[in-house]
């Protein structure tokens, strides 16, 4: 079973990413972020702007996806809380696959995946020469690839949205919508087709999360998956090493993305214990690791004490006697 309480685990034992999200749910909202740097506030708003224009359109053409976004991004989003770890976690990946590629060791999408992923998401032939674990790791890159768009920005697949919150981003752009058209009654029910024609074509199967756990599963059947964990660390394939991660945690992509950005150094070796037994292999991830900037890692602000009791307060709930704030 999916453990998809990763993010909320890892928040609550890490007060930088605590802020962090927190912010990112802030900036949102109303964007005035100040522990964020300009990159991570860029991506993760590009991101948020790209998913709901995204969602917008599978509405049959009943919203303005620009005006609505126009609209959102100064008034803030009505789901930032649940879109802002997404968005984050999403951001944070791409700066660090965008720093490897600067450094010519991130392997590169495979041209064919990125010109045609329609044709290579077929059923491949009898006589086809690749073998399942090639093809597996194929139908990885195309699920990569649907990550980004046409340009190259990073984004969030809709098939790899959790259905309930693409239920509920979906209610948000048609309530807006509906709002925008006076409340008229003919368009509520238009609406609400469009919203139910949505959700019918929203395909999990064809997310990054299920693409990871039949390349793990393809890996275990020949028992290779250490040794393509290991050569996914020397080659610096972050999305191959997050898969097979992920996959063998039973924790979502996203969530063990983000796990391994804000991983501390001696925290490296038991996220990745199901894979390799050798910690040596870790030497060139612990090097990329620390080579990115702004980290949310908890040593990041070692005396940010504030924080820290914020962290421990929330844990333990209950309001302050007298109700005072």
């Amino acid at each position: 079973m999916v453990q998809a309480l990763l993010l909320s685990q890892l928040a609550s034992v890490n007060p930088a990413l605590t802020a962090c999200l927190r912010e990112t749910s802030e900036y949102l909202r109303a964007p005035g972020a100040t522990r964020l740097s300009e990159e991570q506030r860029a991506l993760a708003l590009g991101i948020a702007r790209r998913l709901v224009g995204d969602a917008a359109d599978m509405l049959d053409g009943a919203v303005d996806s620009r005006a609505l976004w126009d609209d959102w991004s100064a008034q803030g989003l009505p789901g930032a809380a649940q879109l802002a770890g997404l968005c984050f976690a999403r951001a944070e990946e791409h700066r660090w696959r965008e720093q490897s590629a600067e450094h010519g060791s991130e392997v590169a999408v495979p041209m064919m995946v990125a010109a045609a992923e329609g044709p290579l998401a077929a059923p491949t032939p009898a006589d086809d020469p690749l073998s399942e674990v090639d093809r597996r790791y194929l139908a990885l890159r195309i699920a990569d690839r649907r990550r980004f768009d046409a340009l190259g920005h990073p984004g969030i697949a809709i098939d790899d949205l959790d259905p309930d919150l693409f239920r509920s981003l979906l209610l948000d752009i048609a309530a807006w919508a509906l709002v925008q058209s006076g409340k008229d009654p003919a368009q509520a029910v238009r609406l609400g087709e469009a919203v139910r024609g949505a959700l019918a074509l929203h395909d999990p199967e064809r997310g990054i999360d299920r693409a990871a756990i039949a390349y793990y599963a393809a890996l275990a059947n020949v028992g290779a998956q250490s040794d393509s964990a290991v050569a996914a660390i020397a080659r610096h394939d972050w999305p191959a090493l997050i898969a097979l991660a992920a996959a063998a945690q039973k924790y979502l992509y996203a969530d063990m993305a983000l796990a391994l950005i804000t991983a501390e150094p001696a925290q490296l070796a038991p996220l990745l214990a199901p894979l390799l037994r050798d910690h040596a292999a870790l030497a060139p991830l612990e090097g990329s690791l620390a080579m990115l900037t702004n980290r949310a890692v908890a040593s990041a602000a070692p005396d940010d004490y504030a924080a820290a009791l914020q962290a421990r307060a929330a844990m333990l709930g209950g309001e302050p006697e007298g109700g005072a704030r």
